[in-house]
């Protein structure tokens, strides 16, 4: 072993001597975070939470907005947000329903059709719309399709609001055409052969036999499906269309988006939407026991 001046024998001088370092003594402690919890006092956890809710309360009570001040400006704007922002909404969801309904009803049928490929086809984009995000086709469909088209030297434009109906009219396609199919799978078999025996050809058992049993079928899972799209419909505002939930915020903003505002606005927002899709979901049972298939 190599002797060390200072540490294994007298020093011949007396200049300082760097001392060999103790890893084992400088090393950190592993266990110190959970030492210093442990030892905080038992009510500590309580203390953390009282402070947490409390501290909303106080920057609420040193607010000068008050709640009724919130409501008062929820009044101002309210007649602007039922005829420019709700109104909007419900825009929308006719549009998207109608064209999910005639684009639902075509594929369904083709997924009755005799010829294989077709049937396979419908099947397949059925199960693509139907089991995608509303939310994803709704972006990609915002950026698929262009701001403007020109048409024999004559520009378009094609606004944000169509690109989110053809975006929900996608889903509710799908979904429209699975009611389709089942409506008609759901007609009993003896239909079928009954019309085979009178010579009716299948365009003829399918319009005049089996489609007309299947209406009254279908009707109330297409307003349940009519419902669900409306409620769907604030996806919009992602997207900036100017729909009820867009304006909400905007206004909020104008109102220096104060804390106070956000129930008001957002609560007027969802009585809104109930007062429009609880008739129909109470409509849609009705309908749904009337027609319901007694065996």
């Amino acid at each position: 072993m190599k002797h060390i001046p200072g540490v294994t024998r007298a020093a011949r001088t007396d200049l300082p001597v760097l001392k060999p370092f103790d890893v084992a003594a400088h090393s950190p402690d592993a266990m110190m975070m959970t030492r210093w919890v442990a030892g905080l006092p038992w009510w500590t956890p309580a203390a953390i939470l009282c402070a947490a809710l409390l501290w909303p309360m106080v920057a609420y009570a040193q607010s000068s907005y008050t709640t009724a001040a919130a409501f008062e400006a929820l009044w101002r704007w309210m007649p602007f947000l039922v005829t420019e922002g709700f109104l909007f909404n419900v825009l929308i969801s006719i549009f998207a329903m109608l064209i999910g309904t005639l684009m639902g009803a075509a594929l369904g049928l083709g997924q009755i059709s005799l010829n294989k490929w077709v049937r396979r086809f419908a099947w397949f984009v059925t199960q693509l719309f139907r089991n995608s995000p509303w939310l994803v086709i709704l972006f990609i469909v915002l950026l698929a399709l262009p701001f403007e088209v020109r048409i024999f030297g004559t520009i378009l434009t094609f606004p944000d609001w169509w690109k989110a109906v053809i975006g929900l009219s996608l889903p509710v396609m799908a979904n429209i055409s699975e009611i389709v199919r089942g409506a008609v799978a759901s007609v009993p078999t003896a239909q079928w052969e009954a019309s085979e025996s009178l010579a009716f050809s299948r365009q003829q058992t399918l319009w005049r036999i089996i489609l007309p049993q299947c209406f009254k079928r279908m009707i109330p899972p297409w307003m349940n499906w009519y419902a669900i799209l409306t409620m769907a419909t604030p996806l919009c505002s992602l997207l900036g269309v100017q729909e009820l939930i867009t304006l909400s915020r905007q206004a909020m903003e104008s109102e220096n988006n104060h804390p106070e505002l956000l129930m008001p606005f957002y609560g007027f927002a969802l009585l809104m939407f109930f007062a429009y899709c609880y008739p129909i979901a109470r409509a849609t049972i009705a309908l749904e026991r009337k027609y319901t298939v007694k065996l």
